[in-house]
């Protein structure tokens, strides 16, 4: 798969848009609501929110890093590497969505959030965006990044988008549903 990288980026920056304006629809709910489970182990609205920034902490300067030590050097198209790819795949949002384990870190069951948490989720995807716009001056192929869960593992800088924002998109999806259940 080969895609124009001005294609990728708008595709990415679109669903970035969406994620945050979905954010800023929680800030008038009210917080009981938004701490409303579906069962008593499964996540809050709040709780996805708070995955999602725990991700955040990790990815957004990992990427700001490595964007900012490069040389302007942009390509026309990615190719994603066969690892970010299968990652993204595993990690897509799907009709039925298969069940993932997280790790102890990264898990915030059962911890009292506020609207604070949305306001760093809003800040965070508006970082995510201007790294989006930034990206478009470097080859998404040649930089690489680390990834959260292993310190030998590296993907290309196209992948790690990728993978950023369609974890994003499955926990947003996830907090959809337990909002329609509140």
């Amino acid at each position: 798969m080969t895609i124009s990288t001005s294609q990728l980026l708008d595709e990415l920056i679109e669903m970035t848009q969406q994620h945050l304006h979905f954010a800023e629809t929680l800030l008038i709910r009210p917080e009981k609501e938004l701490n409303n489970r579906m069962s008593a182990d499964s996540w809050s609205t709040l709780e996805c929110l708070e995955h999602l920034n725990r991700y955040g902490d990790f990815y957004i300067p990992e990427i700001n890093r490595h964007i900012s030590a490069t040389g302007k050097d942009p390509q026309l198209t990615f190719r994603p590497g066969f690892l970010g790819n299968y990652f993204v795949k595993m990690i897509q949002p799907k009709e039925k969505l298969n069940s993932m384990k997280t790790i102890k870190e990264m898990n915030p069951v059962h911890t009292q959030l506020d609207k604070k948490v949305i306001e760093k989720f809003v800040k965070q995807q508006e970082e995510l965006l201007e790294l989006l716009w930034t990206a478009r001056n470097v080859d998404l192929e040649k930089v690489k990044t680390g990834v959260s869960i292993s310190r030998w593992i590296k993907l290309k800088l196209g992948d790690t988008f990728r993978f950023v924002i369609f974890h994003n998109a499955r926990h947003i999806a996830q907090a959809k549903r337990v909002l329609k259940t509140t």
